[in-house]
């Protein structure tokens, strides 16, 4: 009777055994599935931002793109004493040369005297030993310290020097840069017209556009007639995104790119060239004075490669001549850029 009884224990201890494991292997399964639910989760949400930020991305040069000539509009005009410069020079940072390390402190390596029953049995023999050797490494550690302090102060001496050099060159830089824009200015202020084309490269070469924008440019001056020949480089079509925005397609885990109708990128382009051209122009304008410039032709090409041969072309997009009475009558911030264009050159909207 009694081993039935220990058998029938036996068994329980085992049936609870096993209703214990199969549920901690129920725990187990549901801890994997939403570790699992939760990492997917986590992904899915990453892919989804990773669309919104590449749809940002894409509606922040759109934006930029829309700005080229209104962002533009509320600058100060670039003048010859905008051009002159400072010289860079910031303060001498020696860093840790700077400072000297701690010098050795004898405390620091006197030795502990001896005490008790060591003292009696042979403590003063030891003693004088112990002071030898603690003198002999703070005699060490003076002299390197010595060592190394005389090397900071060669380097410290060096870092200065390069320093000083370099002030002193950096200033002569501009010393000779400056000197070299006053003398322009003087040209200018006598209008020879080497001075002028100059100046009103300067004006170009300064204005700052989104990245990837072409920046060539020739400019000649008539004197004569009072006129600046601008020769310029548009932006080619690709600064146009060909994506108007990206969306997460979740059947295939891919971010895919929307794409933008060819008729929106051809409306967008065409803004954008009429946009950079009337830019030049009231930058030019609001540079040079009236007496100097009373009117601007404008040539606005593109670089580009010809379909039907695969050659390298430079088809001109703008031509135009605007005199600065009518350009001055245009409230640039509120006009169509494409119809504005075409008011100056006295054809219908369209590149």
């Amino acid at each position: 009777m009694a081993r039935s009884g220990s058998l029938a224990a036996w068994e329980q201890r085992l049936a609870n055994q096993r209703r214990e494991d199969d549920r901690q292997a129920r725990l187990k399964k549901q801890a994997e599935r939403d570790a699992e639910r939760i990492r997917q989760q986590d992904h899915l949400a990453s892919r989804q931002q990773e669309a919104e930020d590449k749809t940002a991305e894409v509606q922040a040069r759109m934006k930029a793109l829309g700005e080229v000539l209104t962002s533009a509009l509320p600058l100060r005009p670039i003048t010859f004493e905008r051009l002159l410069a400072a010289p860079k020079t910031p303060e001498f940072d020696p860093g840790p040369l700077a400072a000297a390390r701690p010098a050795p402190e004898w405390k620091d390596y006197v030795p502990v005297p001896a005490t008790g029953l060591g003292r009696l049995l042979g403590g003063g023999r030891q003693a004088r030993q112990a002071a030898e050797e603690a003198r002999t490494r703070f005699d060490a550690a003076v002299a390197e310290h010595q060592r190394q302090e005389a090397e900071r102060r060669r380097a410290l001496a060096a870092a200065k020097a390069t320093y000083d050099r370099q002030v002193t060159e950096e200033r002569a830089k501009t010393a000779a840069r400056n000197a070299y824009v006053t003398s322009r200015q003087a040209s200018f202020a006598a209008r020879d017209p080497d001075a002028v084309q100059w100046f009103a490269g300067c004006v170009l070469r300064a204005s700052r556009y989104p990245d990837g924008f072409p920046r060539e440019y020739r400019v000649t001056y008539r004197p004569q007639a009072r006129c600046l020949e601008v020769d310029l480089q548009l932006p080619a079509r690709e600064a146009v995104p060909a994506v108007r925005a990206y969306r997460y397609v979740k059947t295939r885990d891919a971010v895919d790119p929307v794409p933008r109708a060819e008729s929106e990128i051809s409306q967008a382009y065409e803004r954008l060239a009429a946009n950079v051209a009337l830019r030049a122009l009231h930058e030019i304008f609001g540079a040079l004075p009236d007496d100097l410039v009373q009117a601007v032709v404008l040539t606005g090409w593109v670089a580009t490669t010809d379909r039907a041969t695969g050659t390298p072309v430079r088809p001109r997009l703008i031509d135009l001549r605007a005199d600065r009475a009518t350009f001055a009558a245009l409230v640039l911030d509120a006009v169509d850029p494409v119809a504005c264009l075409a008011h100056l050159t006295g054809l219908a909207p369209g590149l």
